[in-house]
């Protein structure tokens, strides 16, 4: 059991909390339960180390433990007192796992044939690209595409906020956007520009193909210059007296307006 939190493994675990450190050693950590278990279950040849305290690994016997075990994972009992040292949380709840990143490209993506697809541009609060993610994963989206403007989705926080669907689909970082638009148009890929500007309503955009939402900043939406590179510049109508849209309540709602039509039609993944 390790029990001491100023050990050289706690500070190299700790350590991953820092993004030059991640892009270094290619790998991050997946604090709490959720992304642990579904690490362990989709993506089990990427898992190095897990880490539990003696209450957790009781807890989780059945759905972490075994499971690791059948995959011939390292687990290492952990004091509590190591487990707060290596998390970025206050709260890991007794689990956390290093994995391996697995980059994956724009153009593995689209060989795949995608219908759905969203991109998030200059996204900035963790909370919104994880729940991004999580939207984009429960619609049955094919990819997450993220541009280099954003952030770091392998970051603790956005981890988290993926509740484990970061495992669940691709996730593809460092985009440059202006070229990402030009690569799914050249691929028959359309894309829409989710912004309150735009003249087309939601209800009467035209799903039915493959197509990408374009989601913009929190603050300033998509710039100008961007919504011309798309194919279509699409509002959220508001029907009540709210201002605005949370950015990813508006993502969630395109991607499920898309899936709805693309399902509707046999089309879906």
């Amino acid at each position: 059991m390790l029990t001491n939190p100023r050990s050289d493994r706690v500070k190299a675990v700790r350590s991953l909390q820092k993004r030059s450190v991640r892009q270094r050693t290619g790998r991050f950590c997946v604090e709490g339960p959720q992304g642990v278990r579904e690490a362990v279950r989709y993506a089990a040849g990427r898992v190095r180390d897990l880490y539990l305290t003696p209450e957790a690994a009781a807890r989780y016997a059945d759905d972490i433990v075994a499971p690791a075990r059948a995959a011939q994972l390292w687990l290492h009992e952990v004091s509590a007192e190591v487990l707060a040292g290596m998390a970025e949380s206050e709260a890991p709840q007794g689990v956390l796992a290093v994995v391996d990143d697995e980059p994956l490209t724009l153009g593995a993506v689209l060989d795949a044939g995608p219908r759905l697809l969203v991109l998030l541009t200059n996204v900035r609060d963790p909370g919104n690209a994880g729940t991004v993610i999580r939207g984009a994963d429960a619609a049955g989206a094919d990819a997450v595409l993220v541009s280099d403007s954003s952030v770091d989705v392998l970051s603790p926080k956005v981890v988290r906020s993926t509740a484990g669907s970061l495992f669940h689909l691709p996730v593809v970082t460092g985009l440059e956007v202006e070229g990402t638009l030009a690569a799914l148009r050249e691929r028959g890929v359309r894309t829409l520009a989710a912004d309150g500007t735009g003249r087309t309503a939601l209800p009467d955009a035209d799903l039915t193909g493959p197509h990408c939402w374009v989601m913009g900043n929190e603050a300033w939406g998509l710039p100008e210059e961007t919504r011309t590179l798309c194919d279509e510049v699409v509002s959220v109508p508001i029907h009540g007296r709210a201002e605005s849209l949370n950015l990813a309540m508006a993502a969630t709602i395109c991607l499920y307006a898309s899936a709805g039509v693309l399902r509707s039609g046999g089309s879906g993944r």
